[in-house]
């Protein structure tokens, strides 16, 4: 059972991380929820569109200007105090490596810190820990934030994947966050490169055997433009089909920006499961 704020979900629930970017320059929306009235306005379409968790972030992962802490905790922690305001039963996570913002999110209340960077700031369990917040452990490669990957290499980069994330996990359990709180992600494009993040897809069934729920955060990254050849704006395809076979394969949380076509791909592949029944069963019984 995975416990997130007040919220239980069953091991065979495929949840949607809806991404609301407090940043001006994120890479997909390019500021689209920067101020805070479209912000609170995607909040509302997400959650009405199936969305479970709202990842709030203050930081774009890649390269830019400069962001103190104090900046990030400025574009997050108000924004986390009224969204828990308006939407007392969704879970908010925030998407932050360092410890200051964690804290101060959980102050505002937070229910999750989605550790991006792989535990480069290891007072952030910590934090998770003190606050009874869960955490996201995902594994980086080892880069530091904000830096993309050059000439990275792996003997094996699912062995790598699990023992980086499967570490944090555990370290994250004896700081006295609960077990029950704590994900892993195998870090899709961060320290990788795109044939790192497809074979991270392909053996993700060896995620998920480790007990750990498994987060994905796909959405319109790299891997999927340079596998398909495609910008930003027309990945939604390749990362739908990425989902589906991250669903297949035992994924539970999915971050991602098209709430709606993830919710019925995620839908689709539980009834092919038998995890869940057809919305209408009409046909052959009329």
């Amino acid at each position: 059972m995975l416990r997130l704020g007040r919220r239980e979900f069953a091991p065979h629930e495929r949840l949607i991380m809806a991404i609301v970017n407090r940043t001006p320059d994120s890479f997909y929306d390019r500021g689209a929820t920067f101020r805070d009235e479209p912000a609170l306005a995607r909040v509302e379409q997400a959650v009405a569109e199936g969305a479970a968790i709202i990842d709030i972030g203050g930081v774009k992962a890649g390269p830019g200007e400069e962001v103190t802490a104090e900046e990030e905790a400025r574009r997050t922690v108000g924004f986390v105090a009224e969204v828990r305001r308006r939407f007392p039963d969704v879970v908010i996570s925030v998407d932050t490596w360092r410890h200051e913002v964690g804290e101060a999110v959980c102050e505002a209340g937070a229910d999750l810190l989605n550790d991006a960077w792989g535990g480069v700031d290891p007072r952030l369990a910590e934090v998770a820990a003190r606050y009874g917040a869960g955490l996201v452990c995902t594994h980086a490669g080892g880069a530091e934030p904000r830096t993309r990957p050059h000439r990275v290499t792996y003997d094996d980069v699912m062995a790598d994947i699990l023992d980086v994330t499967v570490g944090l996990a555990e370290r994250a359990v004896a700081l006295g966050v609960p077990r029950e709180s704590v994900l892993i992600d195998p870090g899709h494009d961060f320290g990788k490169n795109t044939r790192h993040s497809l074979e991270a897809t392909r053996r993700l069934d060896e995620m998920v055997a480790t007990g750990w729920p498994v987060l994905v955060s796909l959405s319109n990254k790299d891997f999927v433009g340079e596998t398909l050849d495609r910008p930003v704006k027309e990945r939604v395809l390749g990362t739908l089909a990425t989902t589906a076979v991250s669903a297949w394969l035992g994924a539970q949380v999915y971050r991602v920006h098209e709430v709606a076509e993830t919710r019925q791909v995620l839908d689709m592949v539980s009834s092919i499961a038998g995890d869940r029944e057809p919305a209408v069963a009409r046909r052959g019984l009329a």
